[in-house]
Formats: C-alpha cells, structure tokens, sequence
C-alpha cells in the first residue's frame, strides 16, 4: 500500500516502560540518531529512585521525553503526541500527559491479567474501547522478536529484553530516523558479546521492517533539519558538558585538574567522565564521603592544581564547614552542585531549583561567595569554565549550580573553537616576591585578589588554614578590627566580579506590563511561554540570570520600566524572597516543588491570569 510521508516542524516522544526494559537507552539512541539528522532537540529522563521496583508496578516505571524540530527546540515538551508504553503501568503513569488524539504504540503482550490488575486497570484500555481519542497501535512486540530471533543463541529472557530495539525500529520508521547509527553502536557496545549485538539488531530491523510493510500505519512523518548556526556539534548532556568545561578551562590555564568527588545521583556522571580522562591532566579522587571530597580538592588548590568537587543538595550540606574553609583561606575552587529533590535524600532522581539559599546564604559567618547558574544542556559547559576563570582570577571558591533536569537531559552543542575561548591568566608568585619584611600573602591587587603562592617557592612559606588571618602579613590574628577587615575585604572581593558580569540580554520589549525573571533551567519553558504569549499580543517580556549573586548591576534598572514582575521557580519561592530585599517591591510568585519541570503552558496560564 502507498503511504504518505506528512511533513511537520517539530514532534516530542516519550518511552515509558518497567526498569528492565531500557526505555533510557532506547530514548537515548533515538535521540542519537535524531542528532545526527541534524535537528535540534532536548531530552529529559524520568526514572524512579529505586534500584529496581517490582516488575510491572507504577514505581517501577522509568520514562525519557524528547521534543526534535527544524527550528530552536528550547524544552522537551509539554505533552508529549507519541508515548510509547511498553506495559500497563507505563499507560496508566502517563496516559495523562498524552495530547488528545496523540499517538500509543503499546506492546499488546505485555498487557496480561496479572500486568493490568498491578496497574490498577480493571479491564483492558487496548481493547475495551477507552482509548477510542487516541490513535493505538497494538503491537505483540514479545511476540515479533520471539519469532525474529527463533534461531538466534539467546535465552528466551535474552530475545525479551531486545523487544525495546523492536520499538525503536518502528520509531525510526515513524519519524524517518536512520537506523545504521545504532547498528554501529550496538556491534561496538557489545563487540564481546556479538550474539546479543545482532540479535539486538534483528530486533531493530524488524520493527522498522514491521512499520514499512504492517497496514496499520498509512503516515510516516519528517522532520527538516534545524537551521542552526554553522558549526560542529554533537549531542551532550549537561553532566558531560561541565566535566569538557573543567578541562578546557585548566588547558587555558596551564593547570592540571583536580577532581574530589564522592558519587551522588544525579552529579555522578562528571565524575565517571573525567575519570575516563586521564590523557588531558586529569586527575580524579573517589573519596569516602564527602567531606573528603571537598577537603581533598581544598589541598590539591593549596598545590597550585585547578580544583573542583561535585555533588548534589545533600552533599553540600556536609561540604558546608569545608566551602568555609576555601572562603577564609581564599584558594580556588569550583564546587558543582546537580540540585535534586530534597531535603534530606528526597527524590534523587528528580529534579528542583531548592538549593539557591543553600548556595548564596548556607554558610556560618558572613561569608558571600559568587553563585553562577546553566540554563541548558549545552550552557553547561560555558558556565563551568566561566566559573573555572573566575574562582582563579578571584582566588575564590565558586559554586555551580545545575540540576537533575540539565545534568541529565541533552540538547545540541556546537564545539568551540578553543583558540576562541576566554584565556584565564594565571600568576605563581616566585621567590623574587619576597621583600624586606619576607612574603605578604595576603597583599591584594586591583582585583582584591591575594597571590597564589605555591608551596614549596623558596622563600614565600606561608600560614594557611581556617583561622583568621592578619591583612597583609598572613599572621594568625584575633584582633575584633582585623577580622572587620578580612570580612569586609572578602565581601568586595565577590562584589568586584560585577564588573565580570556583561550587559543583561531581554527577550521582548525594555519595557512593558510584565517582565518573567528566571534562573537556571527554567530557562526554555520561560522562553517558549514568552514567545507565545507575545504572539497573543500580550505585553510580556523575559530577563534571564546566569550570576544569581551577586546579581548583574543593570537589574534594578531594567526592573524599573516594568509594571509587574513574575518569577517562576521549582521551588517554594526562594529567588522571589531575594528579590524582593533586592529591589524593595512586590513580586509574583509561580511555584512547583514536584520533581519536574514546567510546561510552557503553566507559565503562559500564569501571564494571562496577571495581565487579565
């Protein structure tokens, strides 16, 4: 039969099943293949906490969403028009979300009796007629790779679990994928195992095969390729993307990189990737806990390497004391929180914005410390080298904030040219430094910045450590005047990273009835909201913060041509609070804590209830 090929600007997936069967690896070769035709995208993955929840139940159900266009692609989507539900509890979790008359390719032999009473339904939604506004593609998927792999050396558990490659292949049929990529990856992935490379190939042929030759689909759908601009690039998440920033700033430097980490869901993959980059200068410690982590990086900073640790909300709680001791002793560093929900070890898996006050106040004393947020994927990687350059030119700890959704969701990434990066000066005092009256390593340059003198330089032997130091002289003082001083002098020190801070960009009009301020990654939903909302003809506008403290100078400014201000947050509220002391006058407050991000719509209802 002839089937028509329908032409559209842009689609969002979602692959939703039980934890055994791949629905992350499937989303993330999809999402490979879809980077390769060279649209643009973002990915979010959705998985439970659990090591693995009893088959077949809603805990168990681990998810990945994707929206792909031909123009930007700022979010993963809102509703998804494609869910791929591979048991009843994957249906049941988020037939929800699905957009009316959207599209269910559902693996028919996974909904048994015993699979649908688990999930809570009491008769079969494939076939009793309840899905009737929804477009459902019933496929005995188990029943297709049983038959395509009858001769295969595979256990029938084996041939079971290649069943999500069947998926897959009718996905790429469906939305004009090429399939070779993951041919090339899979052989490669399991070059030990080429059994189970090709039975798993089978698989995906067969349900590509199964989409070409099967009656039931009469419409393939395409995507052109996004119009972005010309360069390299390749698919990245946001962990990945910090751990290239790190090392790019430390070749800019002339460092080696220092990693002291102990692994934490959803920070983990930083240290995973720099520990595979032993060959560009780095070196990475797995401590025990995490105040080793922390400590450890301290003392690799002391030696003259750039330093970082990584973790998520709870790991800084026990960094704390440590964070306080890179303040006073004031050496570089850059700390790396991937916020997840909390407190304590909450959602890990999930993700929130709740640890900005952690981040600008969780510290004993009077102790400020320069806060940058990503707003993508893909900005990870600029953020964490900014930071890099900061925390040296600054002779300060630096925290970097990103969270479950940047960390592991994914978006395009045009590779720098390195020739094009920001050059990060670096200046070891040596033995010349030293005067009549021996070395002052607490003497200040234009930027406030005392020099980073190397242990073991003749003749510039210092103290150093937690307790507070005399100006100048470095001398251990207790004076009520000196540590004035010091606190004060710490404090200008952050607030001379102003001048670092460019000119802030506004997406929309300088002036207006509503300007939405954001952080982080609700970046592109506060985007995709904006943009909508604008072509509903209403007066709205978008300022988006990277430095979160201290904030850009030009804020108060700008905020004074707006009526009304909206923040949205996935948190209680917290940059509204710090606002509001800012810049002394009401705000609006737009709040999610559910472990997930925004749907531009929720923002765009927001706009239309303030603007009426």
């Amino acid at each position: 039969m002839t089937k028509q090929i329908q032409r559209i600007n842009d689609a969002t997936i979602r692959f939703a099943g039980d934890s055994g069967d791949g629905m992350q690896l499937t989303g993330t070769r999809f999402t490979e293949a879809t980077a390769i035709v060279g649209n643009d995208l973002k990915t979010i993955p959705n998985y439970p906490s659990e090591i693995r929840a009893p088959t077949g139940t809603l805990a168990g159900v681990s998810a990945f969403q994707l929206m792909f266009g031909s123009q930007r692609v700022f979010t993963p989507g809102d509703l998804p028009d494609t869910l791929v539900a591979m048991n009843p509890a994957a249906l049941k979790v988020h037939l929800k979300d699905l957009k009316k008359g959207g599209i269910i390719l559902a693996n028919a032999n996974a909904f048994t009796e015993k699979n649908l009473k688990m999930a809570g339904w009491e008769d079969n939604p494939l076939t009793d007629g309840s899905l009737e506004s929804y477009t459902v593609f019933s496929i005995e998927m188990s029943k297709m790779v049983r038959t395509a792999l009858e001769k295969s050396d595979l256990t029938s558990k084996g041939i079971e679990r290649t069943k999500n490659m069947f998926a897959l292949g009718v996905l790429f049929w469906m939305y004009n994928r090429p399939v070779e990529p993951t041919e090339e990856w899979l052989r490669k992935k399991f070059g030990k195992n080429p059994s189970i490379a090709e039975a798993n190939i089978t698989a995906l042929k067969t349900g590509f095969n199964y989409g070409e030759t099967t009656e039931i689909f009469t419409t393939s759908y395409a995507v052109e390729k996004a119009d972005l601009p010309v360069g390299k690039y390749r698919n990245i998440t946001g962990n990945v993307a910090v751990a290239y920033g790190l090392v790019a700033a430390a070749k800019k430097a002339g460092k080696k990189l220092f990693l002291g980490s102990y692994p934490i869901t959803p920070a983990s993959e930083i240290l995973h990737t720099l520990s595979g980059l032993r060959n560009h200068g780095v070196k990475t410690f797995q401590a025990e806990d995490e105040i080793a982590g922390i400590s450890s990086a301290i003392g690799a900073a002391y030696a003259g390497d750039l330093a970082c640790t990584t973790t998520s909300g709870p790991g800084m709680a026990l960094k704390t004391e440590a964070i306080g001791l890179a303040i006073i002793t004031e050496l570089p560093l850059v700390i790396v929180n991937v916020q997840r929900g909390g407190p304590s070890t909450g959602m890990p898996t999930k993700m929130e914005q709740s640890d900005l006050f952690q981040a600008v106040h969780g510290r004993n004393s009077d102790a400020p410390i320069p806060v940058i947020a990503a707003q993508d994927p893909a900005d990870c990687f600029a953020v964490a080298f900014e930071a890099a350059r900061i925390a040296i030119k600054y002779m300060t700890p630096v925290i970097m904030l990103s969270d479950g959704y940047l960390g592991q969701g994914s978006g395009p990434w045009q590779i720098p040219d390195p020739n094009d990066l920001p050059e990060i000066k670096v200046n070891h005092p040596d033995s010349s430094a030293r005067g009549e009256n021996g070395f002052m390593p607490y003497s200040r340059d234009e930027y406030e910045t005392r020099p980073w003198a190397l242990p073991g330089t003749p003749g510039l032997e210092h103290r150093i450590g937690g307790l507070e130091k005399e100006n100048i002289t470095g001398m251990v003082s207790q004076d009520p005047e000196n540590h004035q001083l010091m606190t004060d002098l710490r404090a200008r020190k952050v607030k001379n990273i102003l001048k670092e801070i460019p000119p802030s960009e506004i997406n929309g009009d300088k002036k207006g009835k509503l300007l939405i301020i954001g952080w982080g990654s609700t970046h592109g939903s506060i985007h995709v909201a904006v943009d909508r909302a604008r072509v509903q003809g209403l007066d709205v506008s978008q300022l988006h913060l990277r430095w979160v403290s201290p904030f850009p100078s030009d804020l108060e400014e700008i905020t004074k041509h707006f009526d009304e201000i909206l923040i949205p947050e996935i948190n209680a509220g917290q940059l509204a609070l710090l606002l509001r002391a800012e810049l002394l006058r009401p705000i609006h407050q737009l709040n999610k804590v559910r472990g997930e991000p925004f749907y531009a719509s929720e923002i765009v209802d927001k706009i239309n209830e303030i603007l009426g």
